[in-house]
């Protein structure tokens, strides 16, 4: 721009709102609206011409606010129209009438690019611009989205061997939206990128996309989608090599899942990948297909491993009223030698309970994986009507089976207790079959979730047992969040066996009840059948059952009320039952559990009983 021949003229065409134009000298120029500025520019210099644009440029700033109002959509497609409007960039911004005027008659256009996407093809708007204040603009839109547009024809293919594949058949039987459904392009994306996912995940990492068009035809409010992948050669799993580590050579290599030159699979990827964090040796596990490495569609496996530390020491803090304060230490050697054995050893002391344990671990990492245990302990616990000192020798087989954690396994019990002011010694060899399994969202404070526990012990006629017997025991929790502060909390259980000499079966083998898990109002084994001297002995069948709701007033603060019911006995089923209230915390350390319960119905007398109880609900 060459100053000395032409100004900028800054026309006001309201307070606040200014135009601004050239206008040239005297050869049939028009004359500037503000002289003083073009006698700036031409006697004056550059530099004061400068000055002077500035300050007119600020003086003509101040200009009008504006409001975008949409009505006649719900939220989503509301919200889709806000954001592809320009004139809502505007928003609380200070805009001149020309800017307001100009992006108001881009905002039809704009509505119905934005509804498009969710099918809607021909909505009906009706808009209009108000300037109730002189600093202030409204612009206001009536949308009609009309009819959508639906599917008349879909069509899907995938060529080659690909399609046989479960996956990818799955991902193209659920392609969305069908014909008769809503065209929808965000479902259409997501159903198309699960379909290319699945190629991929499955080895076809050559699949190409052929066609891939959706063609509306506003006549008629229809669509005719058109997708299609040829799904070329299935790669293949080579060779999986292993970083250095702390093993022998092959040993990992019995954690991989696939027989090198099985199908390429992300899920086998991630199988191997998670059974090696579950071994518990490293403290990072990376798997990584190296596809660049691929030759005649094989493709090797890189796993890069850092060891854990070897050594893991424990120690704990915890009290219940079952088994009053206490401490608990440990340690585990998370591998013993180059070939993978675990040991670990435990000390508990405490109120009504003192244990010592170790356990010696084989890994047998493969197809069928498992664990094969030895253990030994000798436990000395207490209850308000038994006391035993027993040693304990196990030997199992553990593993993951069905979603269960199972145990299969022999025990050997042998010491002395008394019960009810009945002294005994026994001795008894069981054979033992144990599942477990526990699912939650959260496990140190579940919102839903659920526990199961089933046992099965037998013993024959052997010289190593005092009696045969044949026990079974199943245990259930379910927690369920029911608002946005309360929990349902629902335990129960039941117990049978058959028995040669009940008398002979230490304490842990009998069913009692009462107690923190079982029936609350009661002490810990207070309930079972009675004896001459009125002390409680146990009972050869166990049921209990229990109803909790939890309500949370703070993040970590709460109070639940119960009612507990059960019994264990040996002859006639004679229901106790326990109610109360109680106290939640939510600590750093876990959650505490404060009950007070009261007996309702009762055979073993009346009273309160508080229980205590740190740790997790499943």
């Amino acid at each position: 721009m060459f100053l000395h021949r032409a100004a900028l003229v800054v026309r006001a065409t309201a307070p606040g709102n200014c135009q601004v134009a050239p206008r040239f000298g005297e050869h049939g120029a028009r004359t500037s609206l503000f002289p003083s500025l073009r006698r700036a520019v031409l006697r004056r210099g550059r530099r004061r011409g400068i000055v002077a644009l500035t300050v007119l440029a600020a003086h003509c700033a101040h200009g009008a606010e504006v409001r975008v109002e949409i009505e006649g959509l719900d939220r989503a497609l509301a919200e889709a129209a806000q954001a592809r409007i320009e004139l809502t960039q505007y928003a609380g911004r200070q805009v001149s009438a020309a800017q307001v005027r100009r992006l108001f008659a881009r905002a039809e256009a704009q509505i119905r690019t934005a509804l498009e996407p969710f099918g809607y093809y021909q909505p009906r708007i009706r808009s209009s611009l108000e300037q109730p204040e002189e600093s202030r603009y409204v612009a206001s839109f009536r949308v009609d989205a009309g009819e959508p547009v639906r599917v008349r024809k879909a069509q899907v293919r995938v060529g080659g061997v690909a399609a046989e594949l479960p996956a990818v058949r799955t991902a193209i039987e659920s392609f969305r939206p069908r014909v008769g459904e809503q065209l929808d392009h965000g479902v259409y994306e997501a159903s198309k990128q699960s379909i290319e996912t699945a190629l991929n995940d499955n080895g076809f990492l050559a699949a190409e996309l052929l066609r891939h068009r959706v063609a509306v035809t506003r006549a008629t409010n229809s669509a005719d989608i058109d997708l299609a992948w040829e799904g070329g050669p299935r790669y293949r799993l080579g060779e999986v090599r292993f970083s250095e580590s702390q093993f022998r050579p092959g040993f990992l290599q019995r954690y991989v899942p696939w027989k090198e030159g099985d199908g390429y699979s992300t899920d086998q990827l991630l199988i191997l990948q998670q059974q090696l964090v579950d071994a518990n040796y490293f403290s990072s596990v990376a798997v990584q297909p190296l596809l660049k490495e691929a030759q005649d569609t094989v493709v090797p496996v890189e796993v890069l491993l850092i060891p854990a530390p070897r050594t893991v020491y424990r120690a704990a803090l915890f009290t219940s009223t079952d088994t009053g304060p206490g401490i608990r230490l440990g340690l585990d050697r998370r591998w013993v030698n180059d070939r993978g054995h675990k040991l670990s050893a435990d000390i508990e002391y405490a109120q009504y309970l003192q244990r010592a344990s170790t356990t010696y671990a084989i890994p047998r990492p493969g197809p069928n994986q498992r664990s094969y245990n030895f253990g030994a302990a000798y436990e000395d616990v207490e209850t308000e009507s038994t006391r035993s000192r027993l040693l304990r020798a196990a030997a199992n087989d553990s593993r993951i089976w069905e979603g269960f954690f199972r145990t299969l396994g022999l025990q050997y019990l042998s010491g002395d207790f008394e019960i009810a002011d009945e002294q005994r010694n026994s001795s008894i060899l069981f054979a033992e079959a144990v599942l477990t399994r526990s699912r939650a969202d959260n496990f140190s404070f579940p919102l839903h979730g659920h526990s199961l526990a089933f046992s099965l012990r037998g013993a024959p006629e052997n010289p190593l047992s005092d009696t045969s017997f044949v026990r079974f025991s199943a245990d259930a929790r379910w927690v369920r969040q029911v608002n946005a502060e309360g929990r349902v909390i629902l335990h129960g259980g039941l117990g049978t066996m058959v028995v040669d000499d009940f008398d002979a079966l230490p304490p842990e083998l009998r069913f009692f009840a009462g107690g923190d898990r079982t029936v609350r109002g009661f002490g810990y084994q207070e309930i079972g059948e009675i004896n001459s001297t009125g002390g409680v002995i146990g009972g050869e069948h166990l049921v209990y059952g229990g109803v909790e709701y939890e309500h949370y007033f703070v993040r970590n603060w709460g109070a639940a009320v119960f009612v507990d019911a059960g019994d264990a006995f040996s002859d006639e089923l004679r229901i106790q039952v326990g109610a109360g209230l109680g106290l939640r915390w939510r600590s750093p350390v876990g959650l505490v559990r404060v009950d007070v319960g009261h007996t309702v119905v009762s055979d073993f007398g009346s009273g309160w009983q508080l229980h205590l109880v740190i740790g997790p609900d499943l």
